[in-house]
């Protein structure tokens, strides 16, 4: 099947069809190995990427650079105060502005609404780099980590424990569009967002994978192929955090928790880890634990939406 994405924004992996995010999958696998053994991949010689970022970040600011540079292109650094958005120029006159300077956009942003503006706005593609609601481009790279490792992704049971959060949504998503079976453990008053959940279900119905809501970690974690965490608290909720350890701590992902998955179950993170808070060393440095090569993987995973949605590629591998 050829699947085009050229001109596409990515802002939530709900939008997509499972066969194209195997494109990009697909697409990030082979420009991994192109990598791996020295073979040029400048798919988007000349091309400029804008990076907003009302949010700092290691991972992403890093990722998106060495991705564009790999490809030939140049990426941007533009933070909120160079940009005042919505404090100066509306996001809608920013988005017009630059698509008339750069290929792309991605944004790192507080609220989701504002990637939704930048795409309605922007005459180019816009990538989503984190928003309050949809984490896609950390799920592609979570799940080409699956991938590689274990063989497959349909009839996986990834099971996430901590705050229903982006991060969660988006595993949530593109879990149950591949067919895995995904498990979401969260303190009561912590759940994923209604929507989300709704899609899940409609989304494992479509693909023969499942989704299941728990408040019981040890449950959840029950012959788990995946256990994935992250921060109790984010960005932006400094405010609730002493709160927020008191009630997550019986959702901390430790030795006595995960002795109830599969042996051979991988430890996940989207980093960066508060050690010691939803996971201890012991787990996130153990053998089990593939955060190191998961981290990697959204360099070549950003890579292969660069690619696809700027038209570097006109297809899947």
């Amino acid at each position: 099947m050829v699947v085009s994405l050229k001109g596409r924004d990515l802002l939530c992996l709900q939008d997509y069809t499972p066969e194209e995010i195997w494109t990009i999958l697909e697409t990030a696998k082979m420009l991994k190995i192109w990598q791996k053994i020295g073979k040029p991949h400048r798919l988007l010689e000349g091309k400029t990427l804008a990076m907003i970022f009302q949010k700092p970040s290691t991972r992403t600011r890093v990722s998106f650079e060495v991705a564009m540079a790999h490809l030939g292109g140049h990426a941007l650094y533009l933070n909120a105060q160079d940009l005042q958005l919505r404090r100066g120029e509306t996001i809608a006159d920013t988005a017009r502005v630059l698509s008339r300077y750069v290929d792309a956009i991605m944004a790192r942003v507080y609220d989701h609404k504002d990637v939704e503006d930048l795409a309605k706005y922007a005459s180019v593609p816009v990538i989503n780099g984190l928003s309050d609601f949809s984490h896609p481009c950390q799920a592609l790279a979570d799940y080409m980590t699956i991938w590689e490792k274990k063989g497959t992704i349909k009839g996986v049971k990834v099971v996430y424990v901590g705050d229903g959060n982006n991060v969660a949504h988006s595993l949530m998503i593109a879990g149950t569009k591949l067919g895995a079976d995904v498990v979401v453990a969260t303190p009561e008053g912590y759940e994923p967002d209604e929507k989300v959940i709704k899609w899940a279900e409609q989304n494992a119905a479509e693909s023969g994978g499942s989704f299941e809501l728990l408040h019981d970690p040890v449950k959840a974690v029950k012959d788990a192929d995946v256990i994935y965490t992250d921060v109790w608290a984010s960005m932006g909720q400094e405010a609730e955090a002493e709160e927020r350890r008191k009630i997550f701590r019986p959702f901390q992902v430790n030795k006595d928790l995960v002795k109830h998955a599969k042996p051979d179950y991988m430890f996940m993170h989207c980093l960066p880890a508060h050690r010691g808070e939803e996971v201890t060393d012991d787990v996130i440095d153990s053998p089990n634990s593939v955060v190191w090569d998961e981290a990697e993987n959204r360099l070549h995973a950003q890579k292969a939406v660069l690619a696809l949605l700027l038209g570097g590629v006109k297809t899947g591998f």
